[in-house]
């Protein structure tokens, strides 16, 4: 029996949608690498220059600003190299627990969510790369923020060794995922529907799952219902 000409395979289907996030994430990783390296240049140069006049918190801001216009750096070349089929991947070891706590105070300050709790006691070091691996916290975390329920938002980080693996938990208990919805979440380009939310790009889990592939482990959804969901990650001890 003859397939139906007017309908494109599943597979061509794929492989369009995978060839425009490619796209995006090169083009976009492109136009951002000129500003980000003037910002990191322009803050040197004024620590170098105010260095001595400026005080403790001053100081603080502007290597903060220095720092972080350098991971956005790296984290625009590793897009651009993912973009291109050679993802760049320099491992170090990372203490998972301060990571952790560091883009959850981020999200917090920036979502402006006061009563949110994070609950990630004695996370282990694990040896990756400290900026997709915290590119894909930040994606979890903000998932978790957003599409919180009715009650206080409350996250559990856990990790546990098997074998030659780390698996690492995120659980919240948030509005759940409805199981109409379970398989289209790692498509790019789609948004959870969520009543007056944002609509933003859709490309958070997308790009989550891909710089964890590149890490050389991967994400599902363990489960979701009503009382929260939680994502395990699978990552190489080395």
């Amino acid at each position: 029996m003859s397939s139906d000409p007017t309908k494109p395979p599943e597979t061509t289907v794929a492989g369009d949608s995978e060839e425009r996030t490619k796209r995006f994430l090169a083009t976009a990783s492109h136009d951002l690498q000129s500003p980000l390296r003037h910002i990191a240049m322009y803050a040197e140069l004024l620590l170098d220059d105010l260095e001595e006049t400026l005080d403790g918190e001053q100081l603080q801001s502007l290597r903060m600003i220095m720092e972080k216009a350098q991971t956005a750096q790296r984290l625009t070349k590793a897009l651009m190299s993912l973009a291109g089929g050679t993802p760049q991947v320099t491992p170090e070891e990372i203490d998972l627990q301060a990571l952790a706590e560091n883009v959850w105070g981020e999200l917090t300050d920036e979502t402006a969510v006061r009563e949110a709790t994070l609950e990630s006691d004695g996370l282990p070091s694990i040896r990756t790369d400290p900026a997709l691996f915290g590119l894909v916290l930040r994606h979890l975390l903000t998932n978790a923020l957003t599409y919180r329920s009715e009650v206080s938002p409350r996250v559990a980080i856990a990790a546990e060794r098997e074998g030659t693996d780390w698996f690492i938990r995120i659980a919240d208990n948030g509005m759940g995922i409805d199981p109409a919805y379970r398989e289209r979440i790692f498509e790019p380009f789609w948004k959870l529907p969520k009543p007056g939310a944002v609509q933003g790009v859709g490309l958070g889990l997308t790009t989550a799952r891909e710089f964890l592939t590149a890490l050389g482990g991967d994400i599902s959804l363990e489960h979701s219902d009503a009382s929260g969901s939680c994502f395990i990650i699978r990552l190489p001890i080395a």
